[in-house]
């Protein structure tokens, strides 16, 4: 049987590492192995995809993986997500593994065929490794529950960290991070099914020029993108501490600092992203984060 994972983080969170270390595990264990990342914006609090195939024969499929065996989400908030739809094709008989603190039972909307595993893989990170880069932790989950050996798993984790350049002491924090995980859960069977194919097509208006350019000129056909839910997490303005010296409003990357009606800046958290660059640059340090979402 091919295990087919697919790993929905935000830029930042290790998903492309996740798979790497995935793949690394379970070719460790002697299983055949792919794995690979799809980008769309290459920027901090993004959503990124990425795939790991492994097999005890050989792997004939190639490309994207449409219907994962086990989707493994990164961050919650992506779950409401119309456009990152982590959830997609997820095989009946799939699992789930989600890292959030809220959810209980099922996390997958209107679907009772697939296991739900959730885990506060962010709150494990800010303890052990002091920042949330969550990759070693979903590894680890992902290869627990597919019963991939736990030394292979290890191994894997000191071979990928070591290559993107991580201290000997981060590698072995992010050791102890995995190990933990993996302690925590128990191999689940996985008797996956294909959902039925879907086809939708949206049909399109095009115009051809006189160049033979083609232009599409249907209304709605792209969807806006409000880059306030790709934060993780949230600044806060400690209005007795401003001193409105507007420092966040020249640094801030997105111009999602405005200033409001009474003269004083205000976060517009539609589009604030959460880079917490306002905070890093605040003078009187007034600006301080919460995890989004958080109790």
């Amino acid at each position: 049987m091919t295990v087919r994972v697919r790993f929905h983080g935000r830029g930042g969170q290790g998903a492309k590492t996740a798979s790497r270390i995935l793949g690394n595990a379970a070719f460790n264990d002697g299983y055949f192995t792919q794995d690979f990342p799809i980008y769309g914006a290459e920027r901090r609090g993004a959503p990124v995809t990425a795939f790991t195939r492994f097999s005890r024969e050989e792997i004939t499929e190639r490309g994207f993986i449409f219907s994962p065996d086990i989707s493994a989400v990164m961050d919650d908030s992506l779950i409401a997500d119309t456009l990152a739809n982590p959830f997609s094709g997820l095989r009946r008989g799939g699992v789930a593994v989600v890292n959030t603190t809220k959810a209980k039972g099922s996390v997958v909307p209107g679907r009772d065929d697939v296991k739900s595993v959730c885990l506060d893989l962010t709150g494990q990170a800010l303890k052990t490794l002091g920042k949330p880069v969550l990759s070693a932790g979903i590894a680890a989950a992902v290869a627990r529950i597919s019963g991939i050996n736990k030394e292979a798993l290890l191994t894997a984790v000191v071979d990928e960290l070591k290559d993107i350049g991580l201290s000997a002491e981060m590698v072995q924090k992010n050791v102890g991070f995995a190990a933990a995980i993996y302690g925590e859960l128990s191999p689940l069977e996985l008797k996956t099914e294909e959902l039925d194919a879907r086809e939708e097509l949206v049909p399109l208006a095009v115009v051809v020029s006189e160049g033979g350019i083609e232009a599409v000129t249907q209304a709605g056909n792209s969807a806006i993108r409000h880059t306030g839910n790709w934060r993780t997490f949230r600044p806060n303005i400690d209005y007795e501490k401003c001193t409105d010296c507007m420092m966040c409003y020249a640094y801030c990357p997105e111009s999602a600092m405005a200033v409001g009606p009474d003269g004083r800046v205000k976060i517009d958290y539609d589009n604030c992203k959460g880079c917490m660059i306002c905070m890093v640059e605040c003078p009187l340090k007034a600006i301080s984060q919460t995890l989004e979402g958080g109790a």
